[in-house]
């Protein structure tokens, strides 16, 4: 079942963001770039793109970067999101980072997804959050 809710500007403009992402993405290794975009609930798109390390497990995802730029532009919660491959295809995030998106927009966080767009709750059930700690 998919969820109903576009951004500002449609699906298509997100995913032109995350697509324009992905193009400086440092994947030398892989040699899999991928680009994300989010719209925030002030309105703000935010993006990031996946950045490798020689030493593998220092790489960070596309998600890390667009966190982080979240955070610093101002922070807010994360409405609208969408992830593209190096071919600009949509791509699924992975479940770890489904877990840091849950922590920055909540079950409610729209994600496009070849199948449609599904709310965060529906790809990340029962998940851990902040309410857990309290």
């Amino acid at each position: 079942m998919t969820a109903t809710g576009a951004p500002a500007g449609g699906w298509e403009a997100l995913r032109e963001q995350a697509r324009d992402a992905m193009t400086r993405a440092y994947a030398p290794y892989s040699g899999f770039p991928v680009g994300v975009a989010a719209q925030v609930d002030d309105g703000r798109t935010v993006t990031g793109c996946n950045v490798e390390n020689a030493s593998y497990g220092l790489g960070l995802c596309a998600e890390c970067g667009l966190v982080s730029t979240l955070q610093a532009t101002g922070g807010g919660r994360l409405t609208h999101f969408t992830c593209v491959d190096g071919k600009g295809d949509i791509l699924v995030p992975c479940g770890r980072c489904r877990q840091l998106l849950y922590e920055f927009g909540g079950p409610e966080l729209l994600v496009e997804t070849p199948d449609g767009v599904l709310t965060l709750a529906a790809m990340l059930p029962q998940a851990f959050g902040p309410d857990h700690l309290r």
